[in-house]
This record gives structure tokens, C-alpha cells and sequence, in this order.
């Protein structure tokens, strides 16, 4: 497949290392494009239900396609969310094409972007809430694994399959943004800084929008997740767009064949993954 050159790609909320993560779509979408700038917008591995004995071949090759623009020369931005808030003791780190921060702000185009997880502005990520948030996780992830067991016994009837996850999250994330004022206070924050456009991830609903109040205007855009909306932000020609992920575009993954090509970083890659989870 011929990659496709974009300006810059903002991908977040993968949670990797949950059963819930779609990596091998993710992988093949990295495949597909040669970025000059990858923001991997919080979220990314899941230190809340991170497990050393969950780590499958296809969320290994995730990063092993990382890894593999990081040596092309597309300069990589780690920003930290809430689930690998762990690396928050690491922020500034810079090797290489590669930084970890918390926020960050571009110029692109003479138009200044602003990006960050968005957590900041969740109050049920925050003290005692947090506890519950961690459950919420928990169960959440029970719930993808029901909704694929549900879906694979209506495949063998011969019915269309559903999504009860995602309609739950869809009413969790309402909730959220509603309690919190997610986006609002995004892009008002953003308005009294003079930005152009921010950008956040956190509540798993991709989204591209102008919000203007009395003191100015901002394009407020969210890149989504890789559990349920497979989707992510592109910067190509002096546009924002939403990227959605449709698996018949894509060649099918054979986990069998790739293992052998991972097998040479896998041991590498687990153990700076472990030493995360210390």
C-alpha cells in the first residue's frame, strides 16, 4: 500500500494493553501514512489496567510502526493523559525525533494550535473520583469483550452486529461533557489564549467544530479513540479533516506472519513497558 504524506496526524485514547484496543486496524492505518509531525495525544498505553500478561502481537507491532516513522524522520509528540499518567514523571524527555510532554503548541501554517489530553478538565479523574473512574475502566473493558462475544454468536445468525459499548460510552461521555463543560471550556480557554485551534482527546468523541463568544473564535477538534470510532485527525493542505478507519480499504493482518518480525524487538519493547508499570 502507497502511504499517503500528511502534514500531521493526531491519533489518542489507543489503550494499549486493554482488550478493548483495535491495534491491528491501528497498525495498518500507520502503515498507511508518512506524517511529518505524529502527535499521539494521551491514552495511549493503559497504565490503569495495564497487565503483564496482556500484551498481544498486534499491540506490539503499534509501536514497532511508532517506532518505525521515529526513524523515518517524522518527529513524534508524546503527550501524557490520564490512563498513562505514569509517564507525567518523564515529561520534557527528548530523544531524538521523539518528545514526551504534557501539552503542546505548534505553529502550523502561521496558525497556532494547541493540543493536550484534556483530563485537566475531568473532574471524575481527580481525587476520590479517580477510584471510580479506575472501576468504570475495569467494567468498560468487561463490556467490549461481552459485545464481542454477542457479536461473533450473531454473525453465525447471520445478523448485523452491535455495538452496546459504544452506545454506553456514548451516554458516559454525555455525562461527562455535560458535568464538565469539556469542549467549552476548551475552546474558551483557548480563545482567551489567541490559539487557532485545540485540540484534545479524553472523552472518545471525534469531532471538529468552531466555537466563537464575544472575545473571538477557535476550531475545536477531538481525534477520537482506537476502541470504538477508529478515527484520527489529519493536517493536509491547509485542512483539518477526520480521518475514520473502514477495514475494506485495509489488507486483513495475519497475526502469524508477523510475529517472527516482531519477535526481534518484542523483548525490548516489554521491557520498557514493564518498567512503566513499576
Amino acid at each position: 500500500m502507497e502511504k499517503r504524506p500528511l502534514d500531521v496526524a493526531v491519533i489518542s485514547d489507543v489503550h494499549l494493553g486493554t482488550y478493548g484496543c483495535r491495534a491491528k486496524e491501528l497498525a495498518n492505518y500507520l502503515k498507511s501514512i508518512s506524517p511529518n509531525i505524529l502527535i499521539l495525544n494521551g491514552d495511549i498505553i493503559d497504565g490503569w489496567q495495564f497487565s503483564k500478561r496482556y500484551f498481544p502481537v498486534a499491540h506490539i507491532q503499534v509501536i514497532k510502526e511508532i517506532m518505525q516513522l521515529i526513524t523515518s524522520g517524522t518527529r513524534v509528540f508524546y503527550i501524557t493523559g490520564n490512563h498513562d499518567e505514569m509517564m507525567r514523571r518523564y515529561t520534557d524527555l527528548q530523544i531524538g525525533n521523539f518528545t514526551l510532554t504534557d501539552k503542546l503548541v505548534l505553529e502550523i501554517d502561521n496558525k497556532m494550535t494547541w493540543v493536550f489530553h484534556g483530563d485537566v478538565f475531568d473532574n471524575t479523574t481527580k481525587g476520590g473520583a479517580k477510584t471510580l473512574a479506575k472501576l468504570g475502566s475495569s467494567g468498560y473493558s468487561l463490556l467490549i469483550r461481552f459485545n464481542r462475544f454477542v457479536n461473533f454468536i450473531l454473525k453465525i445468525f447471520g445478523q448485523e452486529r452491535v455495538s452496546i459499548s459504544k452506545r454506553v460510552m456514548a451516554g458516559v461521555n454525555k455525562a461527562v461533557s455535560k458535568i464538565n463543560d469539556f469542549e467549552m471550556i476548551a475552546a474558551e480557554l483557548a480563545i482567551e489564549k489567541k490559539y487557532d485551534y485545540v485540540i484534545c482527546g479524553h472523552i472518545h468523541q471525534p469531532q471538529k467544530k468552531v466555537v466563537e463568544n464575544k472575545d473571538g473564535k477557535v476550531t475545536y477538534l477531538n481525534s477520537g479513540d482506537w476502541v470504538e470510532h477508529l478515527t484520527a485527525l489529519e493536517y493536509q493542505q491547509s485542512e483539518w479533516t477526520i480521518f475514520e478507519y473502514d477495514e475494506k480499504n485495509f489488507p486483513a493482518t495475519n497475526e502469524k506472519e508477523l510475529k517472527p518480525k516482531l519477535d526481534v524487538i518484542t523483548d525490548q519493547i516489554n521491557f520498557y513497558i514493564n518498567s512503566l508499570a513499576i
